[in-house]
């Protein structure tokens, strides 16, 4: 029933939360689990001309620790993974890769925030992903 399972993760405590589940049901369908990371182009954007480059690459490297700790998760387990680090609108992305990875579900925490939520309120990208989503969407509180 379920042979690809995205965790997309901000590398927050949330993310963890979904693991408790992610995990499990992966492990019952002997499925793949997906470590998505997204860096927001907004936040990259929004730095100045001068620090563009470097911001792009912080999050870069935030993103690569964030899957890196998904995938440790997923191993332990004896599962296979995936790990992505891609590049836009956080919610925009996750529901692509999904769509273009034949994800069967996706297992996420509503806690977690982007670096740009963090600093605006811009609504969650869990209810933007489960309202553009094709797969079911369990959000983990």
């Amino acid at each position: 029933m379920y042979d690809d399972v995205l965790v997309p993760t901000d590398g927050s405590e949330a993310v963890d939360r979904a693991l408790d589940h992610a995990i499990p049901l992966a492990s019952d369908h002997d499925a793949t689990v997906h470590a998505l990371y997204v860096v927001d182009r907004r936040v990259a954007n929004a730095s100045s001309s001068d620090l563009h480059e470097e911001v792009v690459a912080d999050l870069e490297s935030q993103g690569e620790a964030a899957v890196a700790a998904v995938a440790e998760h997923a191993r332990e387990a004896g599962l296979d993974v995936e790990t992505h680090v891609e590049h836009g609108t956080p919610d925009t992305e996750i529901v692509a890769y999904a769509s273009d990875a034949g994800i069967d579900v996706i297992v996420m925490s509503p806690e977690g925030k982007s670096p740009r939520e963090r600093i605006q309120s811009l609504g969650s990208v869990s209810d933007r992903v489960t309202d553009d989503s094709t797969v079911p969407v369990f959000l983990i509180k």
